[in-house]
């Protein structure tokens, strides 16, 4: 079984990260992540406003999918070390979703006192949907 946080004596490519799930998001939830980013978009809460704007209800906000995303990053490697966290959306996250967060190391650069570990990763709903993609770099010290 892996540790977290890997260390630049164990990582290596193809090692795949902790996985990361948020079961069952909720309204509360994206009203919750909207006290805690200022993102007050009424179509992540408001359901006729959604409707209004062709959605079938309202959604998560693209960012509270990257904050579970980042989890898997800062799990892995230990917040200190993430040099460079880059995601894309594919897909809104509705209430009653679960998202599931994986990745794997895809490039190991060891000098002298650093180790540089590049990853992605992938965030997919319970349906199988991928609903973000993404990269990191972290700089795991030797």
């Amino acid at each position: 079984m892996t540790e977290y946080p890997v260390t630049a004596e164990t990582v290596a490519v193809g090692d795949e990260g902790p996985t990361v799930v948020v079961e069952d998001l909720t309204r509360p939830d994206f009203v919750k992540y909207a006290g805690a980013s200022g993102d007050f978009s009424r179509i992540h809460y408001d359901e006729p406003y959604a409707r209004e704007a062709g959605y079938p209800s309202v959604f998560g906000q693209g960012m509270l999918t990257a904050g579970v995303a980042s989890t898997l990053v800062t799990d892995w490697f230990g917040i200190a070390h993430v040099q460079r966290f880059k995601t894309r959306f594919s897909a809104q996250v509705w209430p009653g979703d679960t998202v599931r967060v994986t990745g794997e190391v895809t490039e190991v650069d060891r000098d002298d006192d650093t180790v540089v570990v590049d990853v992605t990763f992938e965030a997919v709903t319970q349906d199988g949907s991928t609903v973000l993609t993404g990269e990191a770099t972290a700089n795991l010290p030797r």
